[in-house]
């Protein structure tokens, strides 16, 4: 009977080998969706209560949901340079918005066009040099995030790219512009502000109420347009060999999101699906990075890489179920120059503690884009106001406006039972050793990186980075 169930097993085996070796040894195509500025926990499959993304829920269940992954820097700019190079900001040079990387890093057109493939992005670029992302443009997509209203999407071009050559396979990123301000696409009726369920680190008045159900709006007209890129990947014959990664960047533009190392601002949220590798349902625990994208393509496609050509490292072997684990910590970092005064952060996570060290915290923190108005102010957000006239009748509005402004000089939370880290518990004493091993590695990172710390957060810097001159951070030599 036992050489009767070896017998059967072995066979079984042998027929169910060819299928999935197929499936790992053809170059699959890549396709990669943003998301701007939307929160991770705001998503459904995150435990967000609001959002309505069925074709974000229909994408997690036939793919694998990243519980821990992690971007170095909460800014449109550093955190696309990071995931397009593999290389952390002071490595790449993006340490800033509105900045540039170094002239001589090499990124996703070219590591990936080494394996053969067509490399294209639509939508938003925001990453410089061209020579450092040379990518070639697809149409179709919105490229301007602040644009009232946005532009309808049109896919031919998308499709055209995806269907061009059926012996050459793609890399496709597009990048759309939703929910990033201002608030003002999808169907805010559909997220009528008394029944919303917000967030702990929002404030509670009538405007922001108003303001996060636009936002919501966006996040469900985002999912409509990753729905409509993925059925003419199903049109063209793609859907079956195509790696589908999609990932909602950093937090949103409301405070201790975006613009600060907070959970909700680092943390992104990530979902992978390839057909007949990753198992369809599946969530992990593995903490993983945005500079680990481009590795771990790279390893997918078949290309060859030098190991210290990257910050990240590949995760494949999460995504073929041969692993659990990937890296043992994420780390994060923050220049708060041109968007405010200087108000540099240094961070880091093992994935279940997060350590946040304030460099210059005797400062008080200012974002001019979501504390300030310029002209009509459409740009900004004008709830924070109410924040400020409400703060004396609502005590729990006041301590978030001291959250945000008035920092200490190092914050330590337990992310699996505060995610949104309402309790700083650097002072407790039974986690001092965490506080000891977390510190000394950030030292030991920042070190690694070039990182002078405060002095990387000034207009010099910045205006040195943008004349391609910058100052800090070790070489990329190739």
């Amino acid at each position: 009977m036992k050489l009767i169930l070896r017998t059967i097993a072995t066979v079984f085996a042998v027929v169910m080998v060819p299928a999935l070796t197929h499936a790992e040894t053809k170059s699959p195509n890549v396709l990669i969706v943003m998301a701007d500025d939307c929160t991770y926990n705001d998503l459904p499959m995150y435990g967000g209560q609001n959002a309505k993304t069925p074709n974000l829920d229909r994408l997690a269940k036939e793919g694998m949901t990243f519980d821990r992954a992690f971007l170095a820097e909460a800014i449109c700019q550093p955190c696309r340079a990071e995931l397009y190079s593999g290389l952390y900001p002071m490595r790449n040079g993006c340490n800033w918005n509105h900045s540039a990387s170094r002239g001589d890093i090499e990124s996703m057109p070219q590591h990936i066009s080494r394996a053969g493939y067509r490399v294209g992005l639509a939508g938003k670029v925001h990453v410089s040099p061209d020579s450092a992302f040379p990518f070639e443009k697809v149409d179709g997509c919105d490229k301007n995030c602040v644009r009232n209203p946005t532009r309808e999407m049109e896919l031919d071009s998308i499709r055209e790219f995806m269907a061009r050559d059926e012996d050459q396979p793609f890399c496709l990123v597009v990048a759309l512009v939703e929910p990033h301000v201002p608030w003002v696409m999808g169907d805010a009726s559909a997220y009528p502000p008394r029944k919303l369920k917000l967030p702990p680190n929002i404030g509670d008045t009538p405007e922001t109420r108003s303001a996060f159900g636009r936002y919501l709006a966006e996040i469900t007209y985002m999912d409509d347009q990753f729905g409509q890129i993925v059925r003419e990947l199903n049109a063209v014959g793609k859907s079956e060999d195509t790696l589908v990664l999609f990932t909602s960047e950093q937090g949103s533009q409301f405070p201790g999101n975006k613009w600060t190392n907070y959970n909700t601002g680092v943390h992104t949220g990530l979902i992978v699906k390839w057909p007949g590798v990753v198992k369809p349902g599946t969530r992990t625990d593995a903490l993983v990075q945005y500079a680990d994208v481009l590795p771990t393509l790279m390893d997918v496609v078949g290309a060859k890489s030098q190991t210290d050509t990257f910050d990240g490292s590949t995760f494949a072997s999460v995504l073929r179920g041969e692993s659990d684990a990937h890296r043992e910590y994420a780390y994060g970092t923050h220049n708060n120059v041109p968007e405010g005064p200087s108000y540099p952060i240094r961070s880091i996570t093992d994935g279940r503690y997060h350590y946040i060290r304030n460099l210059k915290n005797e400062n008080l923190y200012i974002e001019k884009h979501l504390m300030g108005i310029k002209g009509r102010g459409e740009l900004n957000n004008k709830y924070w106001q109410t924040w400020v006239f409400q703060s004396f009748e609502q005590p729990e509005i006041l301590r978030l406006i001291q959250r945000y402004q008035l920092r200490p000089s190092e914050e330590l939370y337990d992310l699996t039972n505060d995610p949104y880290e309402m309790t700083n518990l650097i002072d407790d004493a039974s986690l001092a050793g965490v506080r000891e091993e977390l510190g000394q590695e950030l030292d030991r990172w920042m070190e690694s990186q070039g990182d002078p710390g405060a002095a990387q957060d000034t207009t010099e810097s910045l205006r040195a980075a943008k004349r391609g001159e910058h100052r800090f951070g070790v070489g990329t030599d190739r």
